[in-house]
């Protein structure tokens, strides 16, 4: 185990602040972005070993999401806080537009032009996860159910790379999205 920790202490702590941005996601706290934004960093490393390219790119697309995301969240509207809502049918519709050829562009880029194995579920759940990201920056819902999906779906891909760390997190990722869930969904009941 301490050589282990020693060989992968990167992806460890990597695992670790992503738990802790997490708690601070779910209480909607805006303290949830800084601490992303070093999880991002550490996971552009761990990610970039393990040749998860479009992983790296949804890192990137992560840090300024994070940017956006911090400064939305702390952003006030007649001095009140923007409160959780949940996503409109435009918004899923111009989403659902975007997400087919950007999970394929990015597949078909991976598969011919990089060293990657697995080019279609890496940029399939990274594209899914460009559209999670983007609903939690604007405080949608609707976030935590694409994050379920993701988190649960990615523990297969982080075994079959011996990513154990990672596994680790994205277990408790997917119970802790159930648990976001269903606190923002109290929050939005209580906005009502």
């Amino acid at each position: 185990m301490y050589q282990w920790f020693i060989d992968n202490y990167v992806e460890a702590i990597a695992a670790l602040t992503g738990i802790i941005a997490i708690f601070f996601q779910i209480k909607v706290n805006s303290w949830y972005w800084p601490i992303s934004i070093l999880n991002v960093l550490l996971y552009i490393f761990v990610f970039f070993r393990a040749r998860l390219y479009a992983e790296i790119s949804l890192q990137f697309y992560y840090l300024i999401m994070s940017i956006y995301g911090w400064f939305f969240w702390t952003k006030k509207k007649n001095n009140i806080k923007i409160a959780v809502s949940k996503t409109f049918k435009i918004e899923w519709l111009i989403l659902s537009v975007l997400f087919l050829p950007v999970w394929l562009s990015m597949a078909i880029l991976l598969k011919n032009y990089s060293n990657t194995d697995v080019p279609f579920i890496d940029s399939f759940l990274t594209t899914l996860s460009f559209v999670a990201t983007y609903l939690l920056a604007r405080k949608k819902l609707e976030n935590w159910l694409i994050w379920i999906f993701v988190d649960f779906s990615s523990i297969g891909l982080y075994y079959y790379k011996h990513l154990y760390a990672t596994i680790v997190l994205f277990a408790i990722l997917t119970i802790l999205a159930f648990v976001g869930y269903f606190e923002w969904r109290k929050q939005l009941n209580a906005s009502v």
